[in-house]
């Protein structure tokens, strides 16, 4: 018979047993406690996760309505001033629908085209208005031919030899003329023409006739003169240094006079040359700096 199988006796205490109890039941206790402890944390994690979305459904629901309100309150108000408008506003005549052009026409051909070639006769103010340019143009000219600086030396009688042939020659800018002066009537001849038919204008005639009249020979002497290069201003100024020149020849007391007034001074002024990689002769192209 072993010490196990001894049974107790009724009425004799089991300190044993007891104390055995009292040390599992503290046991279990922590370890509810523990479990639960464990639990908690897993579910307050939990709890968190599925609450938190709510709070951020709820917040848009309440900023929205402030900006409906507000949307409303503006197209309210527009909706008020427009009405006012058309209450202000006098009624107006409702326009009248533009004529459809058709696409495929070009455009300006509508136009009435101008007649090249053909004049148009001008009316009485027009020719009324080039009259007077022409009058005016004229009197210029005169007056410029007339305005001397000094007053013309008076005609005098002047016996020029008959066989007397002075030759001189003449230049101003490109032209160069030769002159030759002999005794006569006054005549006056260009390259086989008249003066009058060489130079049209009064302003060209009397700058040719310039030293003639200054010294008095005007009319007792005849000048005939071959001119070539330059232009008709050129020319002039030309013919007028070579009667010159040959009227001093002729009379040298003329010289003097005839220096003073500028006569006998060869005028060598000229048009520049253009320039390469320029528009004129100084005149350059506007500058870009980009």
């Amino acid at each position: 018979m072993t010490p196990d199988d001894e049974q107790p006796i009724e009425g004799e205490e089991t300190p044993a047993a007891d104390e055995t109890q009292a040390e599992e039941a503290p046991a279990a206790e922590a370890e509810e406690v523990s479990a639960a402890s464990d639990d908690a944390p897993a579910e307050e994690a939990d709890a968190p996760a599925e609450e938190a979305p709510a709070p951020a459904e709820e917040a848009p629901a309440a900023e929205e309505a402030p900006d409906e309100e507000v949307a409303l309150a503006e197209d309210a108000a527009t909706e008020n001033e427009e009405a006012a408008q058309e209450q202000a506003a006098p009624e107006r005549p409702a326009a009248k629908p533009a004529a459809e052009k058709p696409k495929d026409v070009v455009p300006g051909a509508d136009l009435e085209p101008i007649a090249i070639g053909e004049e148009r006769e001008l009316t009485a103010e027009e020719r009324a208005a080039l009259e007077a340019e022409e009058e005016e143009r004229a009197a210029r000219e005169a007056r410029a031919a007339a305005d001397e600086d000094d007053e013309a030396v008076a005609p005098r009688t002047i016996n020029v030899p008959a066989d007397a042939q002075i030759q001189a020659t003449g230049k101003r800018k490109s032209a160069v003329a030769r002159v030759i002066v002999r005794s006569g009537d006054g005549s006056f001849q260009i390259n086989d023409r008249s003066l009058e038919e060489y130079f049209p204008s009064t302003q060209h005639q009397s700058l040719a006739r310039q030293p003639l009249v200054a010294s008095g020979y005007d009319g007792n002497v005849d000048v005939r003169v071959r001119v070539h290069g330059g232009g008709v201003s050129g020319q002039a100024g030309a013919v007028r240094h070579g009667v010159a020149r040959a009227l001093t020849a002729l009379e040298p007391e003329l010289r003097p006079e005839l220096k003073r007034r500028g006569m006998l001074t060869r005028d060598d002024r000229r048009k520049e040359r253009k320039k390469a990689g320029l528009k004129k002769a100084r005149k350059r192209p506007q500058f870009s700096k980009r």
